[in-house]
C-alpha cells in the first residue's frame, strides 16, 4: 500500500508539472527507483533547480534527460556539487546552462570525479581561469574516465612533441572537444594523413596547437576530398604543404561554400595565380564580401597593385591608410 502511495506521488508530481503519459514511461523505464521518490522532495529539488537559473521550460527537458537527478539528495548532493560548479564559473548562466546541457553532470561525485578532473588538467598546464569555462561549455567531459580517455589523449598529443610548457593543457582548453574523439579511431588516422600529404612534425604539432579541431574530423570523408579539390585547381604538392600548413582550416571549410567561391573569384576577378594563396594561404579565412570583394573593389578603383598579404593582414582603417583611400 505504502510503495503504491508513492508511486502515485510521484506520479501526480509529473503530472503536475505537465509530463505526458510516455514521458512518464520513459523515465520510469531509466530509472526504476523514481518509484521510491515522494513528490514533496522531487518539488524541493525542481524548485531549487529552478532558483539557479535553469528556466521552467526546460526542467522537463533536464529530468528528461536524467531523471535519476530526482532521486538523489538535494542537500548531500545536489547543492554541494552545484556550489562547487558555481566557484567555476564568470558568468550567471553558466551553470544552468551547463546542467541544462548535460544533466548527467549531478550524477557526478565531487570528491571522486570532479576534484580529481581538475587536477588532472592543472598538472597539464591548463590555465586555472580556463578550466572552468572548459567544464562548464562541455560538461560533458566530466563523464569521461581519466585512465581509460582522457589519459589516452594526453599520450597521443604527447606522441605529437606537445609535451613542454604546459602545450598539451592549452590545447584542451582551446578545443576541449578533442577529448571526446577515439584516438585509434579519429585523431590517429587523421594525424597519418596530414604526414601523408607532406607535414614535418613542427608544422603537425603546429596544427594541434593553433587547429586542433581539425585532428578531430575525418580524413576520409572531409580532409581528403578537400585535398583532392585542391588539387584539382593546380595546387602542387609543395604548395599543398604550404597551404595546408599555413592555414589548415583549408581542410575542413566546405568546397562549395567557401574554397570554390573564393579561388574563382581570386582567378576571374582578381585576375591572380594560385601560387599567391600558396605564399598566403590565410587568404580562405577572409570574407568573401566583406573582405575580398570590398577591397578589391577599391584597389581597382585607385589602380593600386599589391600582393595578398599586403591587401588582406591588417584591418581596415590601416587598409584604407596604407594605399590612400
Amino acid at each position: 500500500m505504502e510503495a503504491s502511495c508513492q508511486a502515485s506521488s510521484i506520479m501526480w508530481f509529473f503530472k503536475n508539472r505537465g509530463f505526458d503519459d510516455k514521458s512518464i514511461h520513459d523515465m520510469t523505464k531509466k530509472c526504476k527507483r523514481l518509484e521510491d521518490v515522494d513528490r514533496e522532495s522531487a518539488s524541493e529539488t525542481w524548485d531549487y533547480l529552478k532558483s539557479i537559473g535553469i528556466p521552467e521550460r526546460k526542467l522537463p527537458g533536464v529530468f528528461g534527460k536524467c531523471p535519476k537527478i530526482l532521486t538523489l539528495d538535494l542537500h548531500d548532493k545536489l547543492v554541494p556539487m552545484i556550489q562547487c560548479l558555481a566557484t567555476l564559473g564568470t558568468k550567471p548562466k553558466e551553470v544552468a546552462s551547463a546542467i541544462t546541457k548535460f544533466p548527467h553532470i549531478l550524477l557526478h561525485s565531487l570528491e571522486e570525479k570532479l576534484c580529481p578532473l581538475l587536477a588532472f588538467f592543472e598538472a597539464l598546464g591548463a590555465p586555472e581561469k580556463q578550466l572552468g569555462k572548459m567544464i562548464l561549455v562541455n560538461p560533458r567531459i566530466v563523464s569521461y574516465s581519466i585512465e581509460s580517455k582522457l589519459t589516452q589523449v594526453v599520450e597521443f598529443l604527447a606522441s605529437l612533441g606537445l609535451s613542454k610548457d604546459g602545450m598539451i593543457g592549452k590545447v584542451l582548453v582551446k578545443h576541449p572537444s578533442i577529448m571526446g574523439y577515439s584516438v585509434e579511431n579519429r585523431l590517429k588516422p587523421t594525424s597519418e594523413f596530414l604526414r601523408s600529404l607532406g607535414l614535418t612534425e613542427s608544422q603537425l604539432q603546429k596544427v594541434a596547437i593553433n587547429f586542433p579541431e581539425v585532428l578531430c574530423r575525418d580524413h576520409e570523408r572531409i580532409l581528403r576530398p578537400n585535398a583532392s579539390y585542391l588539387e584539382s585547381r593546380g595546387f602542387s604538392p609543395s604548395q599543398m604543404v604550404a597551404v595546408v600548413a599555413g592555414y589548415p582550416p583549408v581542410l575542413i571549410k566546405s568546397v562549395s561554400n567557401c574554397l570554390g567561391p573564393r579561388i574563382k573569384f581570386l582567378e576571374q576577378v582578381m585576375r591572380r595565380q594560385i601560387d599567391e594563396v600558396a605564399d598566403y594561404p590565410e587568404f580562405f579565412k577572409h570574407g568573401l564580401k566583406k573582405r575580398l570583394e570590398s577591397r578589391q573593389k577599391l584597389l581597382t578603383r585607385k589602380g593600386v597593385e599589391c600582393s595578398l598579404s599586403e591587401m588582406l593582414e591588417c584591418n581596415q582603417k590601416k587598409f584604407l591608410l596604407k594605399f590612400g583611400i
